[in-house]
Order: structure tokens, then C-alpha cells, then sequence
């Protein structure tokens, strides 16, 4: 069709913006959910982007996360019936998948990973050396220590694939349009409300942008922040192999960068090499299509070695090709998925960091229901888009973070791991003082957050490890001291937000399951429900006075939960302002908190004049603060938010005084380990927007009598109402000391599996390691159900027995460990 006889429709309900795998899978799915007033828009040609070079590698082992392991469940099963429904080849071989640890760390790391993965249903086996030479004959296999089978797995042709998705969405009566590029958008009332083109305008109700690597260039121009980069990257062709076979499974190492696979009767050799490097960091041209980036030979010629040593007939044959294509980043490697806070109805599916095809349809599918039902049904909270920030947009930022990030894929994944580049982002007031007593500071939502002390004042933290580090011991005194004495722990990096008018009560009242308008100078722990009960955010309010209150979430959900805000308050008179980088923010807490508070302020903070919950300004020196007496560890504690510039005083006056009362420095390790030994939640890490506040096991904190009510009780109330619930949060100790739980450790019951941790920590206190897990009974939970099983943890390959309970196993007001 040539430009001049293209026509589009004046409007549509949806317009997605991408013809690659995620825009034409979103169409697909739309359409097959029923929505089939759907536009989709190409710049040029399906596919022309990145979807086109892929690898088209179909892996559904390597992922910890079960939204995303559910997805390439859902990706694979539905590329396996493409064909039969729409006519179109999709390519799809299930020649199997190998992935192959060489060093003792690498074969944790995925003994852990197999046996979640085999707990969310996919049929990964460990395999000998041996074995995996049988499978891949001319792979080297003398350094490799053991291998990961999935029989199903294998590669699909990322065109082919995109073309029956396409051709799907036709079929449905989708409308596909190619060779014409969005260059706007219009919006009303902070919604979007149409696209523009050079061929006119299209009225919508929702937008997708399903860009890939021009996202954030097309949602700068509507004000939507979506912090991807382009890099590098590689995958090599070698000549005919007449030896290998296109059955032999995809082989995955790496420890070697590469992935090796047939193509065409030669070897591909794929690259992730552990530096990389980013590409046009102004912006990807608009007319790049089907395009290639000049290979760099001087700086990719010892990854490619490297990686060619596994097979080593690859180094004696000739290179057919040596590509180099742009692939999209982000900055934590999760990918950008979701509603823009910045605009309603704008949704984002992009940044899928080359794991486009892997997951496309099952991303589709995601947004395409999240459209139609206002809400998701996975657990979207690592990679929804509300997480990032627009500091993390800048060109220095993408070009410095993503050097670092192309690498990450296949690094070890150790669960202390921090990123290391682009840091000092954001700093608290206290940060050059903490630095001085030996804080070990890990990237905490771009803010530099201190996680443990080196008593030496230089921190060390030596090898990444999955058990204890040089460190646990420093952790552990921390752990103690807030135990049973006094710690200062700097919390500023919390999300802090101040909300008046005189709608403010009634609307924060309307959001909260609990009562947060109350009595003035109280805080009040609560959470946000959606319409259908699931949790949206978990965090406090407190009430100043009747037109002033104060809202404090964790990092995490910052911008999720100011944008909650303020689309539930529409036009009301409620404002909200963010303040967090106007108060840092230190907590002391310990049985010996109140003895160093009351040495440094005239206020009354006696348990009869400052209560539990009892929140007021004081004066410490010459500042004034506003203290909260609330915990999150399990102690007697304090919560002081101080005006930025009198940060310092506060702090260098509370360390004089605490010498005197034994105040230990303590990091965020500690806030873990002692918040975890009390079960206390944290939101998008062990409970998530899939969640009821009951099966959350939350229900205290909801007023159900409350006069008018709050936003999700009728589903509250529904579930109530249909008796015991058979799914909730029980917190899981292991019995033996010595082995570490972190994320998606399988929790046995009677030897069959019946959940899986969701977080944890150690708990110094109750003596193992501690973790919180969703379980499923298939009858009534309560207590008696617990008690007549026999529970364990598998961990990396091990069952060990475990203790599980619906209540705290410590107990702060007995001291005593209920274990």
C-alpha cells in the first residue's frame, strides 16, 4: 500500500503502537478476550525492529519469578497451537533446552531454580556431564558439573511467530496497519485520548505502547517516563557443521556468555557479554528498520572465544555471519510493563531484555486482560512501570546503568547482589557519617541504603555466596543489639507523602480497609484495596489534624502509590505533595530506645504520655522532629522525620547520646531478619497485588464497621462470607542453622509441595532461616491442619525439616521464641 492510499479509521477503542511480537500479541489477545475495535500501528513493517534478528530461543527454565515462569509457560503452549488456528508457520521445534553450571555457585543457584520451576509445572531434570554429551555431542564437557533438561523447550522462528499472531488478530477483525509511525498523542484530564499520524488522527479510549526500543521515545512525548537503552548485541553464524544436528537441543552456558544452537546447517553462537555496550543513547533514529549495528571485533573477540571453547568445532570452521542488532534494557532488568502513572488509560508493554519472544504471548495476554478488567491477575510488582523514576531517563544514567545490565542475564544471580553502576543517585543527609562507621550501601530504589556495618570502619564484603558471608557476624550483632539494646537505622529512602484539603480525611478514610480518620496525632497501619479486594499498597497513614495527613510507603511503591492517590481523588480538595526528599528519616529502635529518646528531648515519652501509635513533633536539640512510635521489627521503637537541614544536628546529637546507652548502627540486613522473625509484610516482596487482605493474613488491620465503608469491602465481605479461607501466609522456619532461604524455596507439607517462600532472611533470634510463604491447602487452613502435617524446604536440592505457623514465632512482649 503506498502512503498516499493508506486510510485509517477515525477511531477505535485500543491503538497499539508496535508491530513486533509484543504489539501483535497484545492485538491478538485483545481480540480473543472480545475487544476487537483494535488498531494496530507499525512505523514501517511488521517485525522491522528487534523481533526480527531474535533468537527465538522458547526457554520456560531460569526464572524464579512466577508471573514470569507462568509466562513462558503460557508463550510456549500457545506457540506449539499458533499454526493450527491461523494457517501461519510459527517455527516452533521443541528440540529441548540445556542449561549447563561449570562452577559449585552456578549449580546452587539452579538446583534452586529447578526445583521452583518443577513446582510451577515444568519438567526440568538434572542431568550428568555424560548425559548432556549425548544430548549435544559436540559440546566439551570436562569442566561441566551438571546440566538442566527441559524436554519441551526448544526455538520458534520470531517472524513466523509474529506473522500468525498477526494474522490471529486479522482474523478477528483486528485492523493492522503498516508504514505509518505515531508522532503524538492526545489527552484530556490526564487520559490519553488519541494518536497521531501523518495520515491523521485515531480517537481511542486506551493507547499500548508496544514500541520496544523507540519506547521511551515515544512516551517522552506525552510526559511518560520509560527508562530503556538500547545496546549492543551479538550472535555469530558459523559455516555448515556437517556433524550437528538442527534436533540437538538449544545449549545454554552462561559461564561462557553464549548460547549455542543450530542455524542453517552452521553453529550460533549468542553472546551476553559481561560488559556491554549501549547504542545511540540520544535516541534510536526513527528510520533504523531491519537494521545492523558495524560489529565491534577488538572488544567482543575474547567473549567470543571464550564462548566458542564449549563447542570447539565452531573455531575450526569459518563465520558465515557476525551480527550485532540493538536490543532494549532496563535498569533493574525486569521488564516495563503496565498503566503509566503519568497517564491514564496509557499502557506499556516494552524493555523486555531479549526475553521478547520468550514471554510474548504470555505478555500479551497479561495486558490484554489487565485492559479489559481494569486489573491484572498475576503478580505484576516487579515489573510494573510505576517502580522506576524519571531521574533514571537521563542520557548519563541509561548510558552508565546499562553496561552493567545486557551483563546481568547471565551472571550468577546471588541474592545479595547489587548493581554497581550508575550509583550515588540519591543519597540521605546521613550518608558521608554512615560511610565513616563502615556502612556497606547497596542500590535501594536508586538511593544508597546502608545494609550492614564493618565494625572496622571498611567494609569488605568479600565473595558473593548463596550461605554466610564474611559479614553474617556483623549482621548478627546488629540483629542483637536491636534485640536487646538500641539501634539508629536510616530509613530515609521511604516513600513520604504530606495529604490535605478538606476531602483529605474522608478520601485516605475511603482508600484505607482501615480507619485512618480517627483521632488526630495517630498513625495507623492499613492497606489499599482495589474494587476487587486485592491488596494495592501496604503502608500507614497518620492524621495530623483534620485537613492534614501524613502517608509513608516503602520505596518500592513510591510513585504507585501517590499516582493511587490521586486518581482516587479525582477533583475532590485533596492535594498531595511529595516530600520524602524534604525529611530524612532515622529509626531507633531496641528495648532501650525510650532511655535514649527521653535523654534527648523535654517531651514526656513515657508510655503513658507517648503511647503505642502516638505520633507528635518534639524537640531534640535545635530542631524539631516528628516522631512516631510505631516498629517494624518487633521492638519498642521510634520513627524520626527530620526537616533535611537539621538532619545532621539530629543525627551527631542522637550518636552523642547513644554512646552513653550503647546505640549500635544497624542496616538493612537487620530491618529483614527482625522484621521477618515477627511476620510483619512487605508489599512486592511477600504479599502482592494478587493477594486478599485475608489471605494476607492482614484482617486486623481492617474495619469492616467503619460508617461509609472503604473501596474493596463487598469483596471483603464476599470472601468472608464463603467460609475458611484454604490459601494463606504462614511464616516457615527451618530447623537446621546452617542453610540460607531467600525467594522461591518449595515448602513441602507431608512430602508434597503446597507453596513456595516468597521472601526471606535469618532469623538470628529464632535460629534458622526464616521466610514467609503463600500456601494452598485445598481445604480449611487453620491451625489444626498445620499441626497435623510434616513440613520441609527444599533448598538447592536438599529437604530440610521446618516449622510453620499462622502467628509470629517471636514473641517481643516475652521475648521468647515460639518455636
Amino acid at each position: 500500500m503506498s502512503q498516499s492510499e493508506i486510510k485509517l479509521p477515525s477511531r477505535a477503542r485500543v491503538v497499539v503502537v508496535g508491530g513486533g511480537i509484543i504489539g501483535c500479541s497484545v492485538a491478538y489477545h485483545l481480540a480473543h478476550m472480545g475487544w476487537k475495535d483494535v488498531v494496530l500501528l507499525e512505523r514501517d513493517r511488521l517485525t522491522s525492529g528487534t523481533t526480527w534478528h531474535a533468537a527465538g530461543l522458547i526457554v520456560t527454565f531460569g526464572s524464579t519469578s512466577e508471573t514470569s515462569t507462568e509466562m513462558r509457560k503460557y508463550t510456549r503452549d500457545l506457540y506449539t497451537r499458533l499454526e493450527a488456528e491461523t494457517g501461519q508457520d510459527t517455527g516452533f521445534k521443541p528440540v529441548g533446552f540445556i542449561e549447563v553450571a561449570c562452577d559449585p555457585d552456578r549449580l546452587e543457584e539452579y538446583r534452586r531454580v529447578s526445583a521452583f520451576n518443577r513446582y510451577c509445572g515444568i519438567n526440568v531434570h538434572e542431568i550428568s556431564p555424560q548425559q548432556v554429551k549425548d544430548l549435544f555431542p559436540l559440546a566439551r564437557v570436562d569442566d561441566i558439573l551438571a546440566g538442566f533438561y527441559v524436554k519441551e523447550d526448544g526455538r520458534a522462528d520470531p517472524v513466523g511467530v509474529t506473522m500468525a499472531l498477526a494474522k490471529g488478530a486479522r482474523q478477528l477483525g483486528v485492523t493492522l496497519i503498516e508504514n505509518v509511525p505515531v508522532t503524538g498523542f492526545t489527552t484530556h484530564r490526564g487520559a490519553v485520548t488519541g494518536v497521531r499520524t501523518a495520515h491523521g488522527d485515531i480517537e481511542c479510549e486506551y493507547v499500548v505502547n508496544c514500541g520496544g526500543m523507540w519506547a521511551r521515545q515515544l512516551g517522552a512525548k506525552v510526559g511518560v517516563n520509560i527508562p530503556l537503552q538500547s545496546a549492543e548485541h551479538y550472535y555469530l553464524i558459523t559455516e555448515r557443521i556437517k556433524e550437528l544436528s538442527p534436533t540437538w537441543p538449544v545449549l545454554e552456558d552462561p559461564g561462557s556468555h553464549g548460547y549455542f544452537r543450530e542455524e542453517v546447517g552452521g553453529l550460533m553462537v549468542g553472546l551476553f557479554e559481561p560488559i556491554c555496550a549501549p547504542w545511540n543513547v540520544g535516541g534510536v533514529p526513527e528510520d533504523f528498520s531491519f537494521g545492523e549495528i558495524q560489529p565491534d571485533w577488538e572488544r567482543m573477540g575474547p567473549y567470543v572465544e571464550k564462548a566458542m571453547h564449549r563447542v570447539p568445532i565452531s573455531m575450526e570452521v569459518g563465520v558465515k555471519k557476525f551480527f550485532c542488532g540493538p536490543e532494549s534494557f532496563t535498569p533493574d532488568l525486569q521488564p516495563i510493563v503496565g498503566e503509566a502513572p503519568e497517564l491514564k488509560n496509557f499502557f506499556v508493554a516494552a524493555g523486555l531484555n531479549s526475553i521478547g519472544i520468550i514471554t510474548g504471548g504470555g505478555m500479551g495476554r497479561v495486558i490484554a486482560h489487565w485492559i479489559i478488567h481494569g486489573r491484572p491477575d498475576v503478580d505484576i510488582t516487579g515489573m510494573n512501570i510505576d517502580r522506576l523514576h524519571t531521574y533514571q531517563s537521563n542520557p548519563e544514567y541509561r548510558r552508565t546503568r546499562t553496561v552493567e545490565s545486557l551483563g546481568m542475564v547471565y551472571q550468577c544471580h546471588y541474592p545479595t547482589r547489587s548493581m554497581e553502576t550508575a550509583r550515588g543517585a540519591k543519597q540521605s543527609p546521613f550518608h558521608d557519617r554512615l560511610a565513616a562507621r563502615g556502612a556497606y550501601f547497596r542500590d535501594v530504589s536508586g538511593w544508597e541504603g546502608a545494609d550492614w556495618y564493618e565494625p572496622t570502619g571498611k567494609p569488605d564484603p568479600g565473595p558473593l555466596s548463596w550461605g554466610r558471608q564474611r559479614w553474617f557476624p556483623y549482621w548478627q550483632a546488629e540483629h542483637r543489639a536491636a534485640r536487646e539494646g538500641v539501634i539508629l537505622m536510616d530509613m530515609s529512602f521511604m516513600s513520604k507523602f504530606r495529604v490535605e484539603g478538606r476531602d483529605a480525611g474522608r478520601l485516605l478514610d475511603h482508600i484505607s480497609a482501615n480507619n485512618v480518620d480517627g483521632a488526630a496525632g495517630q498513625i495507623t497501619y492499613t492497606q489499599w484495596l482495589d474494587e476487587a479486594g486485592k491488596l494495592q499498597a501496604d503502608l500507614t497513614v497518620t492524621k495530623l489534624d483534620d485537613e492534614r495527613y501524613w502517608v509513608v510507603g516503602s520505596d518500592t511503591v513510591h510513585r504507585h502509590i501517590e499516582a493511587w492517590m490521586k486518581r482516587q481523588f479525582g477533583d475532590a480538595h485533596a492535594f498531595v505533595s511529595d516530600v520524602t526528599s524534604g525529611y530524612a528519616q532515622i529509626n531507633i529502635q531496641g528495648p532501650r530506645s525510650r532511655e535514649l529518646m527521653q535523654s534527648l528531648t523535654t517531651a514526656d515519652m513515657s508510655n503513658a504520655a507517648f503511647p503505642f501509635r502516638a505520633a507528635r513533633e518534639i524537640d531534640i536539640g535545635f530542631a524539631r522532629v516528628f516522631c512516631i512510635r510505631i516498629t517494624y521489627l518487633g521492638e519498642l521503637g521510634y520513627e524520626l522525620y527530620i526537616p533535611t537541614e537539621q538532619a545532621m544536628h539530629v543525627y551527631d546529637r542522637l550518636v552523642t547520646a547513644g554512646s552513653h546507652v550503647g546505640l549500635v548502627h544497624a542496616g538493612l540486613k537487620t530491618l529483614a531478619s527482625c522484621r521477618m522473625e515477627k511476620g510483619y509484610r512487605d508489599y512486592g516482596h511477600d504479599i502482592d497485588n494478587t493477594d486478599s487482605v485475608l489471605e494476607a493474613g492482614l484482617g486486623f488491620a481492617v474495619d469492616l464497621k467503619k460508617p461509609h465503608g472503604f473501596l474493596g469491602k463487598e469483596a471483603v465481605l464476599a470472601q468472608k462470607a464463603k467460609g475458611p479461607l484454604t490459601k494463606k501466609l504462614l511464616q516457615i522456619l527451618v530447623k537446621d542453622p546452617e542453610p540460607m532461604m531467600f525467594h522461591a524455596e518449595v515448602v513441602k507439607r507431608n512430602g508434597t509441595p503446597a507453596g513456595y517462600i516468597r521472601a526471606a532472611s535469618y532469623g538470628h533470634t529464632l535460629g534458622g532461616a526464616v521466610g514467609l510463604a503463600m500456601i494452598e491447602a485445598g481445604q480449611p487452613l487453620d491451625q489444626k491442619w498445620i499441626e497435623a502435617g510434616t513440613w520441609e524446604v527444599e533448598i538447592a536440592g536438599k529437604t530440610y525439616p521446618a516449622i510453620a505457623s499462622l502467628k509470629p514465632l517471636y514473641d517481643p512482649e516475652n521475648k521468647q521464641v515460639k518455636a
